[in-house]
């Protein structure tokens, strides 16, 4: 993917890449980069008004995109003597009703992460009151407005985007004319909240936004986005027609305003998902083997039932005359699928490997299984777990995380007040009653206490211990790194620090595996599967030195939320109904995950569900490009370290 790394800002709203987008946009190879180029622009409009002894007005937004934003702007101050004594600041929106104090308010937020940390005056500080009564709020909105003129008008807005299109929490049907007001959330909204809240039921029905029109007003507006999940909704909204239904789309009639965005985000725009129909392509290996199988959906027809009528009337002619003739397109197209497949994830011992995902030799591989959580094992790869450990092979499960962020209350005393009835008086490792008077009487926003922590992480030890018997794993091959940068007891998590890394070093370099098998979806909401993969990345750049790291491979495996596309696929590893049924067996060891799971993201089925789904889609998209039927697939792509 082609990307920008500055923000080339010549007529910005005046032009596009395609004739498909309708908003000026920058694509970065990260968030980090991205989010550093926006900090400056920020910096350098504080900068420009502080020379003409004039204020500096900002539209701030909240959520996990500015983060990094904001960080940046401390680091300046702190390093660059960035003064904000010029700044006065009008934040987008807040839930209705919520005190400044609860750590899910904006107002907690905004001081989190920036403006405890720079020389701000409190006075120009504007964040919606969460506290009015509902009878003063119609004045309170009102207020708000004139406030934001009287200041001069928003210099400069940044905003995130929702599933929903909305942008602060202007949710769909709002209008191009809506000001700042009380609005009703809408429910995907709320359910992307929920984990926030741990759970839906206690995120706030209702929030204070500033209007579409209030945005529009603003000077200059810059948009960011990151990730997977905000892809289709960044494609709605550059390439959409306005609608009230997306209210970002309102954005496309404002001459200053730029979408930032990563690789990921952007990778549904026509000119990354279907480049074919933009113009002429640079026919890698990778974008035919993505061109033939979008065209194999598009016609509905398998691989080898391609015609070059079919690869002319769908953009594709110059590869057509590149390669020759359909027929040879098809043939080699069906022969890379066909080499994906293997029922043997670990090699296959004594057969020749030239056209297998895995090599043959040795044919006792030690293997180290990475999950970031205490179940992302079993839920991405239970079979491909199960297959290598009766192949054979010296197979070792490594717990990134305790996760036990992601036990409610509820099961904790549950369990702590069983072990309190079964000890009594006598065991003194754990005090379970004061866990059970603390889980009684914890407040809304108080964080666990350590002793709460271990107990549920514990719970999910053992629910670990008891899936990786069930699959047929040594109780001496599961490893618990319980990496420090997850313990802080909150949603949010510390960065990733050397310590992290040093502990996947040395499991690393303790076992000296031939395999390793990662997380890779960078979909989770929360970020831990990031930073785990992060974690890996590092510790194994830093160990590529030692000899047995050349024969070292590393697949890459999708989590809950996503799976790799076909032509994505290195490795597709077939189940059968039995070891389908294995595997949800093994998922289901997993009881504090199971019914009430907090951490699901936007997609409210259980994660055996949506695993058990996402592998059988798999085999009936190779069953339909012409290749073997299979009950399930799972899914591995090979990345060179």
């Amino acid at each position: 993917m082609k990307t920008d790394t500055s923000l080339a800002y010549d007529i910005p709203g005046k032009f596009e890449e395609t004739r498909f987008e309708k908003n000026h946009n920058v694509i970065f190879e990260s968030s980090l980069e991205a989010s550093k180029m926006v900090a400056q622009e920020i910096a350098e409009l504080i900068r420009s008004k502080q020379a003409e002894n004039k204020s500096c007005v900002l539209g701030l937004a909240t959520g996990s995109s500015p983060i990094k934003v904001y960080e940046e702007l401390v680091r300046m101050h702190r390093e660059e003597h960035l003064s904000f004594s010029n700044v006065v600041t009008f934040n987008l929106d807040e839930y209705y009703p919520m005190t400044k104090e609860n750590r899910q308010s904006y107002h907690y937020f905004m001081h989190q992460y920036l403006f405890n940390h720079i020389d701000i005056n409190p006075e120009n500080v504007n964040i919606p009151d969460g506290t009015v009564a509902s009878d003063e709020l119609n004045q309170y909105c009102v207020d708000y407005e004139i406030k934001i003129k009287e200041a001069g008008g928003l210099d400069f807005q940044l905003l995130g985007i929702g599933r929903t299109g909305h942008v602060g929490f202007n949710e769909p049907g709002s209008h191009i004319n809506s000001g700042t007001r009380i609005i009703t959330l809408d429910h995907i909204t709320r359910v992307d909240a929920s984990s926030d809240f741990n759970g839906i039921d206690n995120v706030p029905k209702r929030a204070i936004t500033m209007g579409v029109s209030t945005i529009l007003r603003s000077k200059r507006i810059v948009l960011m986005a990151w990730g997977q999940n905000k892809a289709d909704i960044i494609k709605r909204t550059i390439q959409g027609d306005i609608s009230s239904e997306v209210p970002a789309t309102f954005l496309q009639n404002h001459a200053n305003a730029t979408f930032v965005l990563d690789q990921f985000s952007a990778s549904a725009l026509t000119r990354f998902e279907t480049p074919w129909l933009v113009g002429g392509c640079e026919w890698t290996q990778e974008l035919k083997s993505k061109a033939i199988v979008w065209l194999c959906k598009e016609t509905k027809q398998s691989i080898l039932k391609l015609t070059d009528r079919d690869y002319n009337n769908n953009g594709m002619s110059d590869l057509l005359a590149q390669e020759g003739s359909a027929y040879d397109l098809n043939i080699n197209m069906f022969n890379i699928l066909q080499h994906t497949i293997t029922g043997w994830p670990g090699g296959k011992p004594n057969t020749d490997d030239s056209h297998r995902p895995e090599r043959a030799n040795p044919a006792k591989k030690r293997v180290i299984l990475f999950s970031p959580h205490p179940d992302d094992d079993v839920i991405s790869m239970g079979g491909t777990f199960s297959k290598l450990i009766k192949q054979g092979h010296d197979v070792h499960v490594v717990y990134q995380t305790s996760g036990n962020i992601a036990v409610t209350d509820d099961e904790a005393l549950k369990f702590a007040e069983v072990a309190n009835d079964f000890a009594g008086e006598n065991d003194t490792k754990i005090n379970f009653k004061s866990i059970i008077e603390f889980l009684n009487t914890k407040s809304e926003n108080q964080i666990d206490s350590l002793e709460v922590r271990k107990l549920k992480g514990l719970i999910r030890r053992r629910e670990s211990y008891a899936a990786t018997r069930y699959i047929g794993l040594k109780d001496e091959n599961t490893h618990f790194l319980d990496l420090p940068f997850y313990e802080t007891g909150q949603v949010k998590k510390n960065p990733l620090g050397a310590e992290d890394i040093a502990i996947v070093k040395d499991i690393i370099t303790k076992i000296k595996p031939h395999q390793v098998f990662a997380a890779g979806d960078l979909a989770d909401p929360h970020g831990t599967h990031e930073v785990c993969l992060n974690a890996i990345f590092a510790a194994m750049k830093e160990l590529k030195p030692e000899k047995y790291m050349d024969d070292c491979w590393l697949w890459l495996y999708r989590g809950a939320w996503h799976e790799w596309d076909i032509h994505e696929i290195d490795m597709a590893v077939p189940l059968s109904p039995s070891e389908v049924l294995l595997k949800r067996h093994a998922i289901l060891y997993h009881q504090s995950q199971k019914d009430r799971v907090m951490f699901q993201g936007n997609d409210s089925r259980e994660f055996w569900v949506r695993a058990e789904d996402r592998n059988k889609n798999t085999a009936i998209l190779y069953d339909d490009l012409g290749l073997a039927e299979y009950e399930a697939i799972e899914a591995f792509k090979r990345f060179d370290y």
